[in-house]
């Protein structure tokens, strides 16, 4: 273990003096029975209750079935100018619809706002059966490509949300399905935050109300069902920091539209990103063993950006973990170590640093001279 040098530390200390951490689990508390609230570019968890529990997403699983749709036309197997057939199943589905007609064609590109603006169980029947045969094949899709992109607690059992008592995702799973379709598809993404659609000249409103306040939301999607509750999983930016947010299980559509736009307002005002390191930087350096260099440079394969809480003072600690002194030759790239962050009452963030640069291994005399040198002194 290796604490960081003074000239880390100053570095640290400088930004330190700027920052205020307080624990997580401060004073929040919210209504619905599930809940998350995650920072989009850093992953951090900023709140959350209950949320690995697997529970009824209601029409939140269409992000799901959207995904599968978009995740198509990414590699070229669908296209948003095809059409596909409505069947008397499509059409007899109960529950919210976009109300296509049996036996008409319609575009995926209508589908999909009916899916999403519309919450058409019917759109979603339509794309279902018209990419893998039946919804019943489509299900078992979402869940194997839900596996794929790391939703751990989600299974599926249709592509509507229809109540089923084995079709379950878990709030943290819908956090991480919103953030994958917004990092994988942002040229579809912006569908989420159309506020209206119209077919077969009927005219209906999207149901996320935080699109109508003035906080910044640009989707996703809400659900409700009887088991369910009322529930909204949906994403906001204000100042260049985008939050991800899912309640669920809440009483009524206004309790639904206040605890989500006061949870979302609550992440805003309390977390800020700070931008520690950039790409490439020498954050620290690590003994080499015989090598033609004695240190190496040790550097992160990313900017290094952490979310913390607005009012801190001095609570943030840093060290760097590794094994050396390290054996040459050294790739640049190669995985050297640890970078540690961490603050009473808040989980460590892990940060993987690499070699800055490549060392090459000491030549014969260099090595022996190494050797020399331990041997009288007792360290590289």
């Amino acid at each position: 273990m290796r604490l960081l040098p003074r000239s880390i530390a100053i570095l640290f200390g400088t930004l330190l003096s700027i920052l205020c951490l307080v624990p997580l689990a401060q004073a929040f508390e919210t209504a619905a029975r599930e809940a998350i609230l995650v920072d989009f570019e850093t992953g951090s968890v900023l709140f959350e209750k209950n949320a690995n529990k697997p529970m009824p997403p209601a029409s939140m699983s269409k992000i799901m079935t959207s995904y599968m749709v978009f995740d198509r036309l990414d590699e070229g197997r669908l296209s948003l100018d095809d059409k596909l057939p409505v069947s008397e199943k499509a059409w007899r589905k109960g529950g919210s619809k976009m109300f296509v007609e049996v036996g008409e064609e319609v575009s995926v590109a209508n589908l999909l706002r009916g899916v999403i603006v519309q919450s058409g169980n019917d759109a979603c029947i339509v794309l279902a059966e018209g990419i893998s045969g039946s919804e019943q094949a489509f299900a078992r899709e979402m869940t194997e490509k839900g596996r794929e992109i790391g939703l751990q607690n989600s299974t599926f059992t249709n592509a509507t949300g229809w109540p089923d008592p084995d079709h379950r995702m878990s709030a943290r799973d819908l956090a991480t399905l919103a953030r994958r379709v917004i990092e994988d598809f942002p040229e579809y993404y912006e569908i989420y935050s159309e506020t209206e659609f119209t077919w077969n000249d009927i005219r209906q409103g999207n149901r996320n109300p935080l699109l109508y306040r003035n906080i910044g939301a640009d989707g996703l999607k809400t659900g409700h069902t009887e088991e369910a509750g009322y529930g909204l999983t949906a994403s906001a930016v204000q100042n260049g920091q985008r939050l991800i947010m899912v309640v669920t299980g809440l009483d009524s559509v206004n309790q639904r539209a206040e605890e989500a736009d006061r949870l979302l307002s609550w992440g805003f005002r309390e977390f800020e990103n700070f931008n520690l390191a950039q790409q490439g930087e020498p954050i620290d350096e690590a003994t080499v063993w015989l090598g033609a260099e004695d240190t190496v440079p040790l550097v992160t394969q990313k900017d290094l950006v952490v979310t913390l809480p607005h009012a801190a003072r001095d609570e943030l600690n840093a060290r760097i973990v590794y094994d050396g002194p390290v054996p040459a030759p050294i790739q640049e790239g190669q995985s050297i170590g640890t970078l540690i962050l961490s603050a009473p009452d808040m989980p460590e963030q892990e940060i993987q640093l690499v070699a800055g640069k490549s060392v090459e291994q000491a030549g014969l005399f260099g090595r022996l001279f190494a050797a020399g040198k331990y041997l009288a002194f007792g360290s590289p």
